[in-house]
C-alpha cells in the first residue's frame, strides 16, 4: 500500500488539490487497495478553500501516519502556509523518509521556502518564477519537472499532470495513461 498525503491549509486553491487527489485516487480502481490518500492539515479538521469549498482532513500533522509521497497544493492560502512554521517543519522533516515531493502550481514555494528547491530545477504558476528563482530555484518552463525525488508542476490544472506522473512513477506509464483514458484526460507526457 502508498501512503500519499496532500497538505491543504486555508485558502487553498481547490483544483490544485482536488486534480491530484483525483487522479492518485482513482488508481485503487484498476488496481485495488494499492493507494491511500489522505488530506492532511496544520490543525484544522475543517479547512475552507479560496473558493468556499469547504472539507475535512483525515490527519493533522501531528497524528499523520509514514508518507511515502507528500503533495503540496498553492493557492492564496500559500502566502500564510509560506510562514507557518508547522507545515514547512513538517515538509522538510517527512522529506527524508519520502520517495517522492511534489507540487501544485504556488506549492512549489511552499516547498521553496522550506528550503529544499536551492540549486533545483522547478516550475510554478507563470507569474511566480520570479518569486521561485528567490527561493534559490532554477526555473524550468514545462507542466511538470522533476529534479531528483522533488515533482513541481506549472498551474492550477497541472495537478492533474502532477497526479498522472506520479502514477507513471510510482506504478508504470501504462497504468498512468489507463487513468488518464478513465477520466477522459488528453496527458501529454
Amino acid at each position: 500500500m502508498i501512503n500519499i498525503g496532500i497538505v491543504v491549509f486555508e485558502k487553498i486553491e481547490e483544483l490544485d488539490f482536488i486534480g491530484p487527489f483525483e487522479v492518485l485516487s482513482y488508481v485503487s480502481k484498476i488496481r485495488t487497495e494499492s493507494v491511500n490518500v489522505w488530506l492532511i492539515s496544520a490543525g484544522e479538521q475543517v479547512v475552507k478553500a479560496y473558493n468556499g469549498l469547504r472539507f475535512f482532513t483525515d490527519y493533522t500533522i501531528d497524528n499523520c501516519p509514514k508518507l511515502d509521497v507528500l503533495v503540496v497544493p498553492g493557492g492564496k492560502g500559500r502566502l500564510a502556509a509560506m510562514k507557518n512554521n508547522k507545515i514547512l517543519d513538517f515538509i522538510k522533516n517527512r522529506y527524508t523518509e519520502l520517495k517522492y515531493l511534489a507540487s501544485v502550481c504556488t506549492g512549489s514555494l511552499i516547498i521553496g521556502a522550506a528550503g529544499l528547491l536551492k540549486d533545483k530545477s522547478a516550475t510554478t504558476y507563470h507569474t511566480a518564477f520570479d518569486e521561485l528563482v528567490e527561493l534559490g530555484a532554477i526555473v524550468k518552463k514545462s507542466k511538470v519537472v522533476q529534479d531528483g525525488k522533488i515533482i513541481t508542476g506549472a498551474g492550477v490544472s497541472s495537478g492533474i499532470d502532477v497526479g498522472l506522473y506520479l502514477l507513471s512513477k510510482l506504478f508504470d506509464e501504462a497504468t498512468a495513461q489507463e487513468v488518464a483514458d478513465k477520466i477522459e484526460y488528453y496527458w501529454q507526457r
